[in-house]
């Protein structure tokens, strides 16, 4: 019986040959993954152990990125205690500030993050670096301590689904819009626990940043992981960052599936995702006369250069309603350096935006941009429950960075195309 590409990564971690859904199984892990939010409870748990090391101080990346720059005296302590921890074991990948970025878009960027490896992390939004043929999940502060310590973790075999994307995309459509129709179809619950594996040729004239998109967002229909089979898109992208070999798997032709579904990328339209749910998407052409206060774009959904760049065609020329706040974050200092040297940053301010430093920030409501009581927002980011953004009275819809560029030109949701 053949294997799927999540399954020959988690045998190949673990000492087998092969492995079959439901088994539970101990792993090797390559990288184990923290923030400023989720690290400093792994780290308490390890000193009140009385833990003196850790497994590989190489293979620990810290980075704080959801409360930074420092809002208050809490976050600030956060960051304190992580730095301290860095230091103490000598951490090599500690990351904060000028070196900052929103950790999934950065550890791809850094090269941290190969086809074949294991990662684990204590954020949900781990399984983004499935895009790079990786297997990636998320875990609590508690599994993460352990992996610290042992460099292991224990997993439960997940069974697979494929989603096969074929024809060519319509205008303004992108990988946010398939992932978004995609979790409208199934529902936030229809991929749990399950791997969440996309295939197709449409899948394969996509770029790094839009395969990132998908494999973020596997985690909003309840998947373990989001993965996609390496390439020469991915053997592109990580030549020219990788400091270490790496491992190519592809799913078996008789590989079994749990499900298959297919979709007809030439039917989708723009999606937007209303509240509260990212499973409550619909066509831009049905989204109605929506007004908003603010649109964000950027997270490690879609803060990265291709992003900035998509904003920047739609707002150049053109300036935002003046009842709209447009908020522009680009996801790493790599791709701020590059989109202000590209002068998307000249656009962005001409139009009457604000650009952030590098930040998770509003995503999460943690800051930059906290919406208040009766506010709606459109945002690039990954969810929209309630209160995420700041006041449990305020709305967030999800949409990619040209649905948000032209919503905050036209001060209530709208596609591009109306421009």
């Amino acid at each position: 019986m053949g294997q799927t590409i999540t399954e020959k990564i988690l045998a190949a971690h673990s000492g087998r040959d092969s492995v079959t859904p439901g088994e539970l199984v101990t792993v090797k892990i390559d990288l184990a993954l923290a923030n400023d939010i989720t690290a400093p409870i792994a780290i308490k748990i390890l000193e009140e152990a009385g833990v003196e090391s850790v497994f590989d101080p190489d293979k620990i990346a810290l980075v704080a990125d959801h409360f930074v720059p420092n809002k208050d005296i809490k976050s600030a302590i956060q960051t304190q205690i992580l730095r301290r921890f860095a230091r103490k074991h000598q951490i090599t990948h500690f990351f904060e500030l000028g070196e900052m970025g929103i950790e999934h878009a950065l550890l791809p960027e850094q090269g941290m993050v190969l086809p074949g490896e294991l990662v684990v992390g204590a954020d949900s939004h781990t399984c983004t670096y499935g895009a790079l043929g990786a297997f990636s999940t998320g875990m609590g502060s508690t599994d993460i301590a352990a992996a610290m310590i042992t460099g292991e973790a224990w997993l439960k075999i997940p069974e697979s689904i494929k989603f096969v994307y074929s024809g060519k995309l319509r205008k303004w459509v992108g990988g946010k819009d398939l992932i978004l129709y995609t979790i409208g179809e199934i529902g936030v619950d229809g991929a749990l626990y399950k791997a969440m594996e996309f295939t197709g040729d449409t899948i394969t004239s996509l770029g790094m940043s839009d395969r990132m998109t998908m494999a973020n967002m596997a985690i909003e229909a309840g998947a373990k992981n989001g993965i996609i089979a390496p390439d020469e898109t991915t053997r592109s992208y990580v030549e020219a960052r990788a400091k270490r070999s790496c491992t190519f798997y592809a799913s078996d032709a008789d590989a079994v599936y749990a499900e298959v579904k297919k979709y007809d990328v030439s039917q989708i339209e723009p999606q937007v995702a209303f509240p509260h749910l990212p499973e409550n998407s619909r066509p831009i052409s049905e989204a109605g006369d929506v007004r908003i206060d603010q649109a964000v774009i950027g997270s490690c959904t879609n803060g990265r250069l291709s992003d900035l760049r998509l904003a920047a065609k739609v707002l150049k020329g053109r300036t935002i309603d003046p009842h709209v706040r447009l908020i522009i974050i680009p996801a790493t200092p790599t791709i701020y350096r590059q989109a202000m040297e590209e002068g998307l940053f000249d656009i962005f301010l001409a139009a009457k935006a604000i650009i952030s430093p590098p930040t998770c920030g509003p995503c999460l409501g943690g800051h930059m941009g906290i919406l208040a009581p009766g506010e709606r927002a459109i945002a690039t980011t990954n969810r929209n429950f309630v209160g995420r953004m700041g006041h449990p009275e305020s709305e967030v819809y999800l949409s990619n960075p040209a649905v948000a560029a032209a919503s905050a030109i036209l001060g209530r949701i709208a596609g591009p195309e109306e421009l």
